[in-house]
């Protein structure tokens, strides 16, 4: 559903704290649940405004700011796995990550893992099937 308007938000909280009419009765003016119009109010006297609220928890990676660290360690590890990246992180900066927050990390800072002489190799195997 989508967020109700600025306007709309700021006319019930003043509805409810200007014309000192009660939490349910506003509810009902508006046609909107009671507990929407606690939230709006509550919002109100914490945040000072009634802007819309980006949805769901904030999330918090230890990689947001590990981009440096990161490229040192897959710089000096070139063999390393995915996995013993990231014990080494854990180890340099205390803090533990996932494999998959890892490899994401990695796809977005251009970081490929995959070892070259791998793609040598098959590329030969492609080569010699062809051929023969």
């Amino acid at each position: 559903m989508k967020a109700y308007s600025v306007d709309i938000r700021e006319k019930i909280v003043a509805a409810h704290i200007e014309e000192k009419i009660s939490i349910r009765q506003v509810a009902l003016r508006f046609a909107v649940s009671k507990s929407l119009v606690q939230k709006l109010v509550k919002q109100q006297k914490s945040h000072g405004n009634l802007q819309p609220l980006k949805p769901g928890k904030p999330r918090f990676s230890h990689l947001t700011n590990a981009e440096l660290e990161l490229r040192e360690l897959v710089s000096e590890n070139q063999d390393a796995t995915i996995a013993e990246l990231c014990e080494l992180l854990a180890l340099k900066t205390g803090n533990w990550v996932s494999r998959t927050a890892m490899c994401r990390c990695l796809q977005k800072l251009g970081l490929n893992r995959k070892k070259k002489h791998c793609t040598v190799a098959r590329q030969q195997l492609q080569e010699y099937k062809n051929s023969g």
